[in-house]
């Protein structure tokens, strides 16, 4: 499972946050959000703690496979 960077921008621009606003409401620090948003791969956990602070479904922010 991939975060999908545009879907994750759109996001994020939609729920008025900040990336630090975002990682605190994930309970993650910002560092570590960050870290997540830049892997390749990312556990069903983790992108369902970012896509939750973005009071989104995780099928909004990450890359379907065709």
């Amino acid at each position: 499972m991939t975060i999908d960077n545009m879907k994750f921008d759109i996001a994020l621009a939609n729920s008025g946050l900040t990336l630090a606003q975002a990682a605190e409401r994930a309970g993650i620090s910002r560092q570590r959000y960050h870290v997540i948003l830049n892997q390749k791969n990312v556990t069903p956990v983790a992108a369902g703690k970012i896509a939750r602070s973005l009071g989104v479904d995780v099928t909004e922010i990450i890359e379907m496979e065709n």
